[in-house]
């Protein structure tokens, strides 16, 4: 059998390598410190995720017998008037939603960042018919305003939800089977509504990886090990390396957790023949980051409807690696698309830059943004002392509060997860981080309920 993986995969495809069944506890660490695996590890040593732009033959049996590249990333930058990419871009992604949603009623998440908003601007220049929603976290900020706006504009039909405290305890068991436990269970917030998007259309539209790939980072030329260490400080979560060393120590790894994980970064892009520093990274993060992690929950939205994702389309993987690298920063191509072919959508506030919309955003700075950022830390202020707490992240809401703490320590701590990792570490990290700093010890307190729900899932015994 013959499997031809995309050059940036919807979903994750598992083969055998061998049939000695052992957990994979360096990959283990790596997963615990960035949360998500890298290149094709798994949970276990004797299975792998197939490489994306790749061809491969498995036995009947599902064993790996070998793969080979159909696709490689490529930095080739094309002689071209800004214009003319903007023009490039515009017809082509244009093209690619036409094809993916042609005669289907189309469901579009909207945010108040880019991507989505170009989406909303390019399926209303090609008539598509769309039901848009979004959602925002009780008691944070009103995304949904700056959606709703776009969607006004646009003429779609929209819908405004709103992400409450504790919805993840009635869906998590669903949520661990249909990500598989490689990732998180509050990135994916999408799980607290699905119920509700199936019956708005026919297939969704998602923004993942608009991003990243029309994005620059602006760096200078860097040398192999400053690349290494720059990327290493991007991956790591908050608290992640000092969560991952300790499992290293526990579970008596040879050598240290940051030089093996520097040495497999390095190993990986070394296999990247690009010299430019952002456009090396750039690959790097197409090959590895968004298979294993931006990936992972596409599972949900498809769980109701069919999922089409233009900027995983291979010719726009393969028009990005044409255009110069100056054009891509500060996402100009797709904020001169925005202005040039739906202005309207461009005076709307960009929530990255807000108050600011992507005709003045340059103002985001002294003096300018003075006079909102008082005002939004005097009203902040003002809320935490009425006890109403300004919530920006997904783990607030789920995690925090008695109730929450209340589910999330039956699922730590009556699932087994004490027989690969001790309960003195679990009972420190749940200790510091409802009772000294929750943001620092969050990431860990995700990953270690991760561990625990794929130890349920698969009933391990040591």
């Amino acid at each position: 059998m013959t499997i031809k993986t995309a050059i940036i995969p919807t979903e994750q495809t598992i083969a055998k390598v061998h049939a000695d069944r052992q957990l994979h506890l360096e990959a283990l660490c790596v997963f615990a410190a960035i949360g998500f695996f890298l290149d094709t590890d798994t949970y276990w040593k004797d299975e792998v995720v197939l490489k994306p732009a790749h061809r491969h033959r498995l036995d009947d049996d599902g064993y790996l017998l070998d793969s080979k590249p159909w696709f490689e990333w490529f930095y080739d930058p094309k002689p071209m008037t800004f214009d003319a990419a903007v023009d490039g871009y515009a017809s082509l992604f244009e093209e690619v939603l036409k094809e993916q949603t042609h005669g289907q009623r189309v469901i579009l998440p909207l945010s108040g960042g880019l991507d989505s908003r170009t989406q909303a601007a390019g399926l209303y220049r090609i008539g598509a018919e769309v039901s848009s929603y979004s959602y925002s976290f009780a008691q944070g900020y009103p995304e949904s305003a700056i959606a709703s706006a776009i969607a006004k504009v646009c003429e779609f039909d929209f819908e405004a939800f709103t992400i409450d405290s504790g919805y993840l305890w009635k869906v998590i068991d669903d949520l661990a089977k249909l990500n598989g436990c490689y990732s998180d269970f509050t990135s994916p917030r999408q799980m607290a509504v699905i119920d509700q998007l199936g019956a708005k259309g026919d297939v969704f539209s998602l923004g993942h990886w608009g991003d990243v790939l029309f994005d620059s980072m602006g760096l200078p030329q860097l040398s192999d090990a400053d690349l290494v260490d720059l990327l290493s400080k991007k991956l790591l979560k908050r608290g992640g390396l000092a969560f991952a060393s300790k499992l290293w120590t526990t579970w008596g790894l040879d050598g240290d957790f940051l030089s093996y994980f520097k040495g497999r970064l390095a190993t990986l892009l070394d296999g990247i023949a690009i010299p430019d520093s952002n456009a090396k990274l750039r690959a790097f993060k197409s090959l590895y980051w968004a298979p294993r992690w931006t990936s992972v929950n596409h599972s949900v939205f498809a769980s109701v409807q069919p999922i089409t994702l233009p900027y995983y389309d291979e010719r726009l993987c393969r028009f990005i690696c044409t255009v110069p690298e100056t054009y891509l920063n500060g996402r100009q191509l797709q904020i001169a698309y925005i202005q040039r072919y739906a202005p309207e959508l461009a005076s709307i506030t960009w929530q990255d830059q807000r108050p600011f919309d992507l005709n003045n955003y340059h103002k985001n700075r002294f003096p300018y943004a003075i006079p909102y950022r008082v005002a939004n830390k005097v009203k902040r202020t003002f809320n935490s002392i009425l006890g109403k707490l300004y919530v920006q992240r997904n783990w607030e809401l789920q995690f925090l509060g008695a109730s929450n703490q209340a589910h999330l320590s039956a699922h730590l701590f009556e699932s087994g997860l004490q027989d690969w990792i001790p309960e003195a570490l679990v009972r420190d990290y749940v200790a510091d981080f409802y009772n000294q700093d929750a943001l620092k010890n969050a990431h860990a307190i995700n990953m270690l309920l991760v561990f625990a729900k794929f130890n349920q899932l698969n009933a391990l015994t040591f």
